[in-house]
């Protein structure tokens, strides 16, 4: 396939998945506290993905290991704890929108650690689609319900997605992108998720239900499709890409994240439809001539 045409496919499909993660981890909190969402999260995908990790043993990079666990804990452990944490306290609609910031953390990331430049059109479509998230959230302090904390945890959390798709890009690359999340949910974190899970308390207190069974049902869903196989599309759109690119699917995914919100129960006002019209016409301008020159 033309290599234009799969990284803009691939922006979309990973645009409704992780669009639709937020309400499967509102769903989950449900059944589970966000400290147990997290660590099933991780550890389901790890689970799944060790029998790739364990027949592709020798390509294990050891020589770039820290890169890899510096990867792991940012892409795919430290943030699968602070969204289901923020969204005990926000909607799953303002989570999505939050998240879109990332390609702003992208570009400073880039820029003060891996030396990435960027063109002054990818700048403005950025900061426009960085507009249209502000008048979203902002919409959401109408109704008392933006609340600072969450809305820190969800940047730090954006933050460390920024970190690890420019290590990636710039680290990790040349390993195959099913291999590398083999590596990294399976030999780089099913242990601390297990630990995790045994902090929550989630063993202690297991019985099968049937609230456990509709909890894992969920987390499962959120895991497979939101966590394992997302993170070989984002590993391939990155291999074909760049990182400020890939990044443009937080722009989309605020969309996915309020249509399944509002079919959830949660409230879409005129100023959060007109801000995701921004966050669109942003990512329409972004749509250049190579997004980052090394």
């Amino acid at each position: 396939m033309n290599p234009e045409k799969e990284r803009w496919i691939l922006l979309v499909v990973l645009s409704i998945i992780w669009g639709s993660s937020f309400i499967l981890i509102k769903k989950s909190l449900e059944h589970f506290n966000p400290y147990e969402v997290g660590a099933l999260r991780v550890l389901i995908a790890g689970i799944l993905l060790l029998p790739i990790a364990i027949l592709n043993i020798k390509k294990f990079p050891r020589k770039h290991l820290k890169w890899l666990i510096i990867a792991a804990l940012t892409g795919n452990f430290i943030p699968m704890f602070l969204f289901p944490i923020a969204e005990t306290q926000i909607s799953s609609s303002i989570a999505g929108i939050v998240n879109s910031m990332m390609p702003i953390f992208v570009i400073i990331v880039g820029s003060l650690f891996w030396k990435f430049s960027t063109t002054k059109r990818q700048l403005v479509g950025v900061a426009i689609s960085f507009s249209g998230a502000c008048i979203l959230a902002l919409s959401g302090a109408e109704s008392g319900k933006l609340k600072m904390i969450p809305i820190v945890l969800l940047l730090v959390a954006t933050l460390c997605y920024a970190i690890s798709t420019t290590t990636v890009k710039s680290k990790l690359h040349e390993i195959p992108a099913k291999i590398l999340s083999a590596f990294v949910f399976s030999f780089v974190l099913i242990l601390p998720s297990l630990i995790s899970l045994v902090f929550s308390g989630f063993f202690a207190k297991l019985e099968p239900s049937k609230d456990l069974f509709i909890g894992l049902g969920f987390v499962s869903l959120l895991s497979i499709f939101g966590t394992g196989l997302a993170m070989m599309l984002n590993y391939r759109l990155l291999n074909i890409s760049t990182p400020l690119f890939a990044s443009t699917v937080t722009l989309l995914m605020p969309v996915v994240a309020v249509i399944w919100g509002i079919l959830d129960g949660e409230k879409l006002t005129m100023m959060q439809g007109f801000g995701g019209l921004v966050i669109l016409a942003g990512l329409i301008f972004l749509r250049a001539k190579p997004l980052f020159t090394k």
